[in-house]
């Protein structure tokens, strides 16, 4: 059991990259202080206004990052992956900060935490974590900034057109047609474009009418025509 809570431990650790990377004894040492958590679809990882005392890191699943408006209204912020964290900020407050946005499960899910005072004792050991996890602050700002301004700016047409067009591998070549898959449920993405559902779906069918898109189930779009579909 010891054997595979390590391994367990190490490849959660090892693909983060406030952590990916540190030499191998380094990592032991991170490996040392994680605790294994595991939450079924839809079950929640904390609440608003929690204590935040600990580091998240997703290992296996995705995890919702979302605020609630005064008048209960969801506003997703982010989708965690496998390497995604959460919950640093309030780690560099008092002992007294409280969680300021909900983290939910959307499909069973296996997280590593890392509890305040070990994570702040990492930092002062190793500096380069500090610079990795400012850099992440710094990516977080900018998607957070351009996701306003997008919200002040475009028309939702605009928006959900440019955010298909991020989905794109950008190795893939200049294919006339590509696949792109969404990455969280039709209800999430709405809410994370500053729409309902409903507009989404609408908005997605008149792109297919249009020939823009094809739509091959719930998830999987292909993008017949690029270029005209940044030009709604």
């Amino acid at each position: 059991m010891k054997d595979s809570l390590s391994c367990s431990h190490k490849s959660c650790v090892s693909i983060v990259p406030i952590f990916n990377h540190l030499q191998p004894e380094e990592l032991n040492e991170v490996m040392q202080v994680v605790q294994n958590l595991s939450f079924n679809k839809d079950e929640l990882v904390y609440h608003a206004e929690d204590i935040s005392d600990a580091l998240y890191i997703v290992n296996k699943g995705k995890i919702k990052i979302y605020r609630l408006s005064e008048t209960g209204k969801e506003q997703l912020v982010r989708v965690l992956k496998p390497g995604d964290f959460t919950g640093e900020l309030t780690l560099f407050k008092d002992k007294t900060a409280t969680q300021e946005a909900y983290a939910e499960a959307i499909e069973p899910s296996s997280i590593c935490m890392i509890q305040r005072n070990d994570f702040q004792e990492l930092l002062l050991k190793y500096p380069s974590i500090s610079l990795k996890v400012l850099t992440e602050f710094s990516n977080r700002l900018e998607t957070s900034e351009r996701q306003t301004t997008s919200f002040a700016t475009e028309e939702t047409d605009t928006r959900i057109a440019v955010f298909l067009s991020e989905l794109i591998d950008k190795d893939g070549g200049n294919k006339k047609e590509q696949a792109v898959y969404l990455p969280m449920a039709r209800k999430d993405l709405a809410s994370y474009l500053g729409t309902t559902p409903e507009t989404l779906s609408r908005q997605l069918k008149n792109f297919e009418n249009n020939n823009l898109i094809k739509q091959e189930n719930n998830r999987k779009i292909i993008i017949l025509d690029l270029d005209k579909l940044l030009l709604v």
